[in-house]
């Protein structure tokens, strides 16, 4: 997806150098406009990821036990947005076969290096977690294992959270302007915490039955 066919400017009003144009990773970004905010709404679904310094772009997410990481480059405004689920995991192994696991690690990376290009240093990244929700019944804790492993992933990585909202009983809606890092969190009624449930339960089943595609670096 290119979301800067037309002209497209950043938080200072400047015109997006080809660095910091708007980039999806994955086909589950859904694209809509709000007529009132006079800005458009990139939805990023379960394995989804995007990225823009576009001003008038807010990405929004809904989440349950999923994990969102907001990262941005606050000098320039260049930052994004990926939603992801990692299914348990006995192991606890970070070189074994789990493919979700690996999922994880690659859409922390992929976010991580796509802001990084935009020129900024890895100190300088401004990271906020959201997700990690309890909502299924029984003793899985998906939620706080999907945290768990995002705070880990960012210690042994060296970068710092800039602020983060995990666990709990209800679900969030997310909305993030990476121009500006203005993040607004929604908690979801009960009632539609149940629909959440049905859409991760679906994609942790395709999860199970996919192969992950592309390279990663795994911890030593």
């Amino acid at each position: 997806m290119n979301a800067g066919a037309n002209k497209r400017v950043n938080g200072s009003g400047q015109s997006l150098p080809r660095s910091q144009e708007p980039i999806a990773q994955g086909p589950h970004v859904v694209r809509t406009y709000n007529r009132k905010l006079h800005s458009y709404y990139m939805r990023i679904l379960p394995g989804g990821s995007y990225a823009t310094a576009a001003r008038d772009e807010i990405i929004v997410t809904v989440l349950g036990s999923c994990v969102a990481a907001c990262i941005r480059n606050p000098r320039t405004g260049f930052g994004g947005m990926n939603h992801f689920m990692l299914p348990e995991h006995e192991t606890g192994e970070w070189s074994g076969v789990s493919a979700s696991l690996r999922y994880g690690n690659y859409a922390m990376e992929a976010l991580v290096n796509t802001v990084l290009k935009s020129g900024c240093k890895r100190h300088e990244l401004e990271i906020k977690l959201f997700g990690g929700s309890s909502l299924y019944d029984g003793v899985s804790l998906v939620g706080k294992k999907n945290a768990e492993f995002t705070l880990k992933y960012l210690e042994k990585e060296g970068l710092r959270v800039a602020a983060q909202d995990f666990g709990g009983s209800r679900g969030r809606r997310i909305h993030y302007c990476p121009a500006t890092g203005r993040v607004h969190r929604l908690l979801l009624r009960h009632n539609v915490d149940e629909s959440v449930v049905k859409a991760e339960r679906k994609y942790i089943s395709h999860l199970a039955h996919s192969e992950i595609e592309g390279d990663i670096e795994l911890f030593d």
